[in-house]
């Protein structure tokens, strides 16, 4: 996988940072809302505080950190190159920015124009970025996992972009939809055919590479992507038509592939040639677990009826889905490609005559130990929060802060890093007798 990358084709840093940097943000904004919102929020998955802090993890963290991660590895990966890379990147930012505030601020009033405002950024945003991500993409040939997974995944997220609109829309035109449907339409789409669809096209090179493990088997490689888009068009199909048994059976097959996806991750992992596991493969790991458990929890409440009636059984996968699995992933992988992308930008610039600084010093292992442990205990106290809400939503939104204001404070780190660097460069570069 390794002979795919090109770095010269990097756009600039801060195409990809202005959504790394930003995705935190979200993070720490959904601390603050756990402590405004209290216990009322674990009531339902359909109370207005839960829709709300769902949307700033997924249309505000997630979509930051995996849009940023596109920007940065479609020319890498896959030779796609935006054209006018750092305008799409402002253009792009800016509306999902203010979309999903304005989404979430949406939820919480239910005022019909915040809706039709949320509609417009966040389709908007996220069209242009399709349309240019696809157009990078369309000349290519799927010569490997990750440029098919890449492909697929933009269908997923293009299928999410519309669900979303159209759940949005008839909130904000007041239009005939079923609205609770197309929801776990949505959210399947969302979190399986484009989240985990793309991970798994991302997986296929930065797992070998960063984590030093064997490629995913071929037959997983070749089948993966096409089978998950084909499984969720299958299941909405009948889900739109109420087809129940067909619909149960797909319906458990989506599941499944993100669990394949997860086992056969964790499998390969157990490979690895490390010595000992650094912060990404434990983040990675805890990531996939999460992953298992919530699909082990998806099950039994299909199969268990005390489970089924159980009325905070979709929080308890959200937030293992959420927080356990794409939020610990997506800090797993910024580990790695944020002191990346500022050692190669630092070590282009010093042109051999000053090499640029170990990545193990652009973030200390120190610092990313300590944050994990942050984010797994934020984890543990909203998993504990289901079951004993009054006691431990105020700790687990803390928690949230401190772990992402953490990780923030580590990013900021390395870029300050990079900038000591810099200047360094540019002062023997002015003064060639140093």
């Amino acid at each position: 996988m390794q002979a795919l990358l090109s770095f010269d084709q990097s756009p600039p840093l801060d195409a990809p940072f202005r959504f790394f940097l930003t995705a935190p943000l979200f993070a720490i904004l959904a601390g603050f809302f756990l402590l405004w919102s209290g216990p009322e929020l674990f009531a339902s998955r359909w109370t207005p505080a839960a829709l709300a802090l769902t949307h700033l993890i997924a249309a505000g963290f997630m979509l930051q950190a995996m849009l940023g991660a596109l920007v940065q590895i479609m020319p890498v990966v896959a030779g796609a190159n935006m054209g006018r890379p750092m305008r799409v990147a402002r253009i792009v930012h800016a509306a999902i920015t203010l979309g999903a505030l304005l989404l979430v601020a949406a939820f919480l009033s239910f005022l019909p124009l915040l809706f039709k405002l949320s509609v417009v950024f966040l389709g908007a945003g996220l069209a242009i970025f399709v349309g240019c991500a696809a157009q990078a993409l369309s000349g290519l040939a799927s010569t490997s996992p990750t440029i098919q997974g890449l492909k697929y995944a933009l269908v997923g997220l293009s299928v999410t972009v519309v669900l979303g609109v159209l759940l949005a829309g008839s909130l904000g035109w007041s239009l005939d939809f079923p609205l609770m449907q197309l929801s776990n339409i949505h959210l399947s789409w969302g979190f399986v055919a484009w989240g985990t669809v793309l991970l798994a096209a991302v997986g296929h090179v930065v797992v070998p590479m960063f984590q030093l493990t064997p490629a995913y088997p071929d037959w997983f490689s070749r089948r993966f992507s096409f089978s998950t888009l084909a499984v969720a068009a299958l299941w909405t199909l009948a889900e739109l038509c109420t087809w129940e048994v067909p619909s149960d059976l797909l319906g458990t097959a989506l599941v499944a592939h993100a669990a394949l996806f997860a086992g056969v991750t964790l499998h390969i992992q157990r490979r690895s040639k490390r010595a000992r596991f650094d912060a990404t493969q434990y983040y990675w790991r805890g990531a996939m677990i999460s992953a298992l458990a919530a699909s082990a929890v998806w099950l039994l409440a299909r199969t268990v009826t005390n489970v089924g009636e159980w009325p905070a059984w979709p929080l308890l996968c959200g937030i293992l889905v959420l927080f356990g699995g794409f939020m610990s992933v997506i800090i797993g992988m910024l580990y790695k490609i944020v002191p990346f992308l500022l050692w190669l930008h630092l070590q282009n610039q010093g042109r051999g005559r000053m090499p640029a600084p170990n990545m193990k010093k652009i973030i200390s292992e120190r610092d990313m130990d300590h944050q994990m442990l942050a984010h797994l205990g934020s984890c543990t106290l909203l998993l504990l929060a289901v079951f004993w809400p009054a006691v431990f939503v105020y700790p687990a939104g803390i928690a949230l802060m401190v772990a992402n204001g953490w990780l923030m404070r580590n990013l900021l780190s390395a870029l300050s890093v990079h900038r000591n660097h810099l200047l360094k460069i540019e002062q023997m570069i002015g003064n060639p007798a140093q």
